[in-house]
């Protein structure tokens, strides 16, 4: 149980650990923390036993004795906004205590979607394969997706466009405003996009005096609600969809928000590791991926 997984591996526990495996295992342990001199990036375990003239099992039992995986990774994005952790309590604190009969939505654009046509026939799942598509395809073009997603409801608010500049983004704002009663309080959760930032968009504001734009900090787009909502549409419509126009597109996208509604569900979002995430001490805000 103290071991974990590695725990896992047999043991003779009547034999006690030589000084030589010992000085192995901390062989193991080095060496695995450096790049191989081969000019690879990482090391596998056969590759390492080799270079140290043990076996795999040996060093994959030592590796995951010690919770070192050479052949994962992660990646990170550090936001270098300055006011990283005013803007990220402002957006967590209307998750988790939303000012009281105000709608609250997060707000963005799913852009350049291919309407992709298949130029094979498509081959149905059957007993021991998978559904198969053809390689090949033709490219009928693409759209962008906005959508407002409400944190209370989960309910989804879209709207194809051709384009995503800040006069489309406006248009879209007035949809939402226009689905609420007048004069409900209303708080938006965007990113940085420079289309979000026009002119456009402070005459908007000036004309709405109940819109209130929460802009997330730089490279943090983890703290806005709706691209959980687009890697859901990503994967039961666009990945394995096949569309004849973007026309066609434009209606299944609309077709499935539309169902999704139905049974909408707002998003359990909680907020754990602060630590990690945001220390002002080392001013690295690194969110892993």
């Amino acid at each position: 149980m103290d071991e974990r997984l590695a725990g896992l591996f047999s043991r003779h526990r009547g034999k006690i650990a030589s000084q030589q495996t010992a000085k192995l295992e901390a062989q193991i342990l080095a060496a695995a923390r450096q790049k191989p001199k081969d000019g690879s990036t990482h090391w596998s375990t056969r590759k390492l036993a080799a270079e140290l003239g043990t076996n795999h099992t040996r060093v994959a039992r030592v590796l995951a004795k010690a919770g070192l995986q050479p052949h994962r990774l992660r990646r990170y994005m550090a936001s270098d906004d300055p006011d990283f952790e005013t803007k990220t309590a402002d957006i967590i604190g209307l998750y988790l205590k939303p000012p009281v009969n105000a709608a609250v939505f997060c707000v963005d654009e799913k852009t350049a979607i291919q309407a992709l046509d298949r130029l094979d026939p498509v081959l149905p799942l059957s007993p021991g394969r998978a559904e198969r598509h053809g390689f090949e395809y033709y490219r009928h073009g693409t759209l962008s997706l906005y959508a407002a997603l409400n944190t209370k409801t989960g309910q989804v608010l879209g709207q194809t466009v051709p384009r995503h500049t800040s006069a489309e983004f406006v248009a879209f704002l007035e949809q939402i405003v226009a689905s609420l009663p007048e004069g409900q309080q209303i708080h938006i959760i965007a990113d940085n996009l420079s289309a979000h930032r026009t002119s456009r968009v402070w005459q908007f504001i000036d004309r709405h005096r109940n819109v209130r734009i929460h802009f997330t900090p730089t490279y943090s787009s983890w703290l806005n609600q709706v691209e959980i909502w687009f890697s859901k549409i990503q994967r039961d419509v666009i990945a394995r969809g096949i569309f004849r126009s973007v026309q066609d597109l434009a209606k299944k996208l609309m077709t499935y928000i539309r169902h999704y509604n139905i049974r909408a569900k707002p998003f359990k979002w909680t907020y754990r590791s602060a630590e990690r995430r945001i220390n002002p001490v080392s001013g690295l805000n690194a969110t892993p991926h």
